[in-house]
């Protein structure tokens, strides 16, 4: 499971937590109270850390559609590694965390009724202060297309190229090692070039069918990420670029549109998992071999040997095999060439 892959899934994952733990509750009380009693200091760092998990969520989904794109377009152009991923997951914190700075520093409590300010926290909002009218204008707009606009065409374009390769391409080599097989099979002595030939394209398509499926788990993540972000980012920008809302008479309106666009977002923190489990077999096998022994901590120390001991002799097994099919390969090789 420790692929380049499931890397930035963990990473994902950790933005949707974050999501959860530190803009859930918060949303929730100001949704039904229409008020914030979390005072000035939370005021900057709930909106701040909400930016932070948007900014996360969108660059970790650009990192996986351009490596998995690197990995089945140009597989010979860029080798992705366990630790280039553990850089680039770094990279993309330290850039959010810096991009999202002017979120806290424009975040300020204010009181709807400035009278009952010192009397009473009803009524008090947290909401930006800008000194200019201008520049929510162009924060918001970058914010749109750094965050939303570029990551999605950049995705959108990396997953058509990659369905374009995978489902509508030959498998490379197939048919080469398939003409070789069958004209070897006839010749004395060749059953053992045959089976590898075989097995190399027998292996060839397991790798496709596989990569397919990621291919599909992925693009409903995108696709669910898309979904569930659009109305917030619109609404966003018709409010703080276009001023729609300022001179509106139905406020009600206004506001459950604005809560609803809020729960889709954590409604994709909820989504992710979902997906996961029921687009990757291996994701499943993995989730339920990590709790079914140990969630009450009833972990079987001879068990974990016996298992590791298994996996051990399989490798060892997998390991001769392998070593057994190259020999037989070169001389196969050596004999037909």
């Amino acid at each position: 499971m420790r692929t380049v892959t499931n890397y930035f899934i963990v990473n994902l994952s950790f933005a949707d937590v974050l999501v959860t733990i530190t803009c859930l509750p918060a949303s929730l009380v100001v949704d039904i109270t229409e008020t914030w009693f979390f005072g000035s200091t939370l005021c900057k760092i709930l909106p701040y850390l909400q930016t932070i998990s948007v900014s996360v969520s969108v660059l970790t989904l650009s990192c996986i559609a351009l490596d998995r794109w690197y990995a089945i377009c140009h597989p010979l152009m860029f080798k992705s590694t366990a630790r280039r991923a553990r850089k680039s997951v770094l990279l993309i914190w330290v850039v959010s965390g810096v991009i999202m700075i002017p979120q806290a520093v424009v975040m300020e409590c204010s009181s709807l009724l400035p009278e009952l300010m010192n009397k009473t926290s009803l009524f008090t909002v947290c909401d930006e202060h800008w000194g200019a009218d201008v520049y929510p204008k162009v924060y918001h707009i970058c914010f749109f297309i750094v965050t939303y606009i570029a990551p999605l065409c950049l995705m959108v374009l990396a997953y058509i190229q990659i369905c374009h390769k995978l489902w509508c391409k030959q498998i490379p080599g197939t048919s080469s090692v398939l003409q070789r097989t069958q004209c070897s099979a006839h010749q004395p002595g060749a059953r053992d070039t045959v089976l590898v030939r075989t097995n190399t394209v027998s292996a060839e398509i397991k790798q496709v069918r596989a990569r397919r499926k990621t291919a599909r788990m992925l693009i409903v993540v995108l696709f669910v990420f898309a979904l569930c972000y659009l109305p917030i980012s619109v609404l966003n920008i018709m409010k703080r670029v276009f001023g729609t809302f300022k001179n509106t008479n139905n406020r009600e309106t206004v506001y459950a549109w604005f809560t609803f666009s809020h729960w889709l977002v954590y409604a994709n923190s909820a989504a992710n998992p979902i997906i996961y489990n029921f687009l990757s077999g291996k994701f499943r096998a993995e989730f339920k071999a990590a709790f079914s022994s140990c969630c009450f901590g009833r972990c079987n120390k001879k068990t974990e040997g016996t298992q590791t001991g298994m996996k051990t002799d399989r490798r060892k097994s997998l390991s001769t095999q392998v070593n057994n099919m190259d020999n037989i390969s070169r001389i196969s090789d050596h004999v037909i060439y």
